[in-house]
């Protein structure tokens, strides 16, 4: 249950936004979060879905969070909770959003859903990176423009996470040395392509089966970035479903040498979970770079 306090706060919130009188009957836990508090919202007027934490722990995380879901929204293809708002009670800061229940997914899922991605990453910009920075987990996520994709992905994704580590005693020389040989070598794993408008956290974890059984997805670390960042992600925990590959492929085709750039592209999220977690992430790091350098 969240307090009575963030309820009446968030009760007085929907109730100016709606222009109508609405106040919070109850609320139970949802799972899954392992950051940020979640909690189903019943209200007079119906459901929603709210996420709070400490506001000084992660200063302006639900902010950006909201902004990535708003952008990946406006692009008008796959579907993305709405922001309601987002605010702060006290020491709490919350995002409130569109409560989107799970539905059984339509036989053609997987492919509905490679080739609404593969629509999303047609959404392009001038260069690499975001008008604003943001999260990739607990971790913040630097998106400082640049024009090519080779610099940004040095600069602002794996020069970032290796400091992390490296100041915090998780990375030794001989991984940062191998670090520093494969960066010769990137431009022979990414093909030279627009920036594409990512959701930057693309794991099994990170879409649910939404309304009309189509994928809705959640938890952005949005950046307009090289598309086979998101692909490599969704091939990091297990997987998605070969077939959402092959009709993404048809969609918006990738270079034939596409699988072996994978782990390059995952050495980033690899690199995230080193510092977020440490234990075995390094080793899986390592293995990468040996097998390249």
């Amino acid at each position: 249950m969240i307090s009575s306090e963030l309820g009446y706060s968030i009760g007085k919130f929907l109730s100016e936004t709606y222009s109508k009188e609405i106040h919070v009957i109850n609320s139970s836990y949802a799972s899954g979060g392992c950051i940020n508090d979640s909690a189903i919202i019943n209200t007079n007027e119906g459901k929603f879905f709210l996420k709070w934490n400490i506001a000084k722990r992660y200063p302006n995380m639900f902010e950006a969070e909201a902004k990535g879901l708003n952008l990946l929204k406006s692009a008008g293809i796959l579907q993305i909770p709405e922001v309601i708002g987002v605010g702060t009670e006290g020491q709490i800061s919350w995002l409130l959003l569109e409560y989107i229940e799970s539905q059984q997914n339509i036989g053609n899922f997987w492919e509905d859903f490679g080739k609404s991605l593969a629509k999303l990453h047609k959404q392009t910009s001038l260069n690499f990176g975001l008008d604003h920075n943001n999260y990739i987990g607990s971790l913040h996520q630097c998106n400082d423009f640049k024009q090519s994709w080779i610099d940004f992905f040095i600069e602002q994704r794996l020069g970032k996470q290796i400091k992390l580590a490296a100041d915090n005693g998780k990375l030794g020389r001989e991984t940062k040395s191998r670090f520093e040989k494969i960066y010769n070598k990137l431009s022979g794993f990414f093909p030279t392509e627009p920036p594409s408008l990512l959701h930057g956290d693309l794991w099994s974890g990170n879409f649910m089966t939404g309304s009309h059984g189509k994928a809705c997805i959640y938890d952005p670390a949005v950046y307009y970035g090289h598309r086979l960042m998101d692909i490599a992600m969704s091939k990091l925990f297990g997987g998605f479903s070969e077939s959402f590959y092959a009709y993404y492929n048809a969609e918006y085709p990738l270079e034939k040498n596409w699988q072996e750039a994978i782990d390059i592209a995952n050495l980033y999220p690899l690199m995230v979970h080193v510092n977020l977690f440490g234990g075995g992430y390094i080793g899986s790091v390592d293995s990468i770079l040996k097998r390249y350098c």
